[in-house]
């Protein structure tokens, strides 16, 4: 079932939740798990299935005002809000990228000098923002430094800082505070309360939730849900910018590294017509 796009813009007051059943399960509550990252995932085609995501309230991302994405590591702002920014951005709107780490410790002890895959990862961002506002101009990236896995010892400091960086946009899109996953979880953090600080409103993108929920999982927070629906062009810029995070979606070093991050299977998350938020 479908139902008709709502024209309520994503900035709109808070208002009381659409009902919206989402108590059908694709499978059995799946046990939990010491980490729950590393442990197998929910495949795409389990969440297609779902009619709850296509229950969602529609929401259309008109901001008038600007936007800040806060990403935790380089990509995360792509994943979880890439249509999102480029509706933005094609809207003549300014928006900024706020990073907090340089994603450093993906590959762990890997064959890539730290600072160099530093400078990869930096210039992937830079490539995928750019390829999300063509003929326009590309978003503001402001890195701020913190150590990869480590940003939830540095939110105090960060609170203040992300604050000001905040000033005069209309809305923040954050890592969501519930993603399992350490560093994730503190951008959501930290981003909650400097957009408290500032008076800028708060919307939360998921990311490793869709590896680790399943439909209908009590841990996520459904009732505060939207979809937007991403026409085939902007599916078509976001799923190109995902492709420019070669260090993520592809061995590092083959033969000497062959981790893949992102293989295709979690690719397939986010390269769907729609994305979901938490507001």
């Amino acid at each position: 079932m479908t139902t008709e796009p709502m024209t309520e813009p994503i900035t709109a007051p808070m208002t009381e939740p659409t009902t919206v059943p989402i108590t059908e399960h694709i499978t059995d509550a799946a046990p939990e798990h010491e980490n729950a990252i590393q442990a197998p995932g929910t495949p795409e085609p389990a969440w297609a299935r779902w009619r709850g995501l296509d229950r969602l309230p529609r929401v259309t991302p008109r901001v008038v005002g600007g936007l800040v994405v806060v990403a935790a590591h380089p990509d995360d702002e792509i994943l979880g809000a890439g249509g999102l920014l480029a509706s933005v951005l094609d809207a003549g709107e300014r928006v900024r990228v706020v990073v907090l780490t340089d994603g450093d410790a993906s590959h762990p002890n890997g064959p890539i000098p730290p600072a160099d895959l530093v400078a990869r990862r930096i210039e992937e961002s830079r490539r995928a923002l750019a390829v999300l506002s063509p003929g326009g101009p590309a978003a503001e990236i402001v890195r701020l430094g913190l150590p990869d896995t480590a940003v939830a010892a540095h939110e105090a400091a960060t609170i203040p800082a992300l604050a000001e960086l905040l000033a005069g946009y209309a809305l923040c899109a954050a890592p969501w505070s519930g993603d399992l996953h350490a560093d994730h979880e503190a951008a959501g953090r930290i981003a909650a309360g400097a957009c408290a600080a500032a008076g800028v409103r708060l919307v939360e993108y998921p990311v490793w939730m869709w590896h680790w929920a399943e439909p209908a999982d009590p841990r996520v927070p459904w009732e505060r849900a939207v979809r937007i629906d991403l026409n085939p062009e902007r599916v078509r810029r976001k799923q190109r910018a995902i492709g420019c995070f070669e260090t993520q979606i592809a061995p590092l070093h083959p033969g000497l590294d062959d981790r893949v991050i992102l293989p295709p299977e979690e690719l397939a998350h986010f390269e769907r017509s729609f994305e979901v938020l938490f507001r």
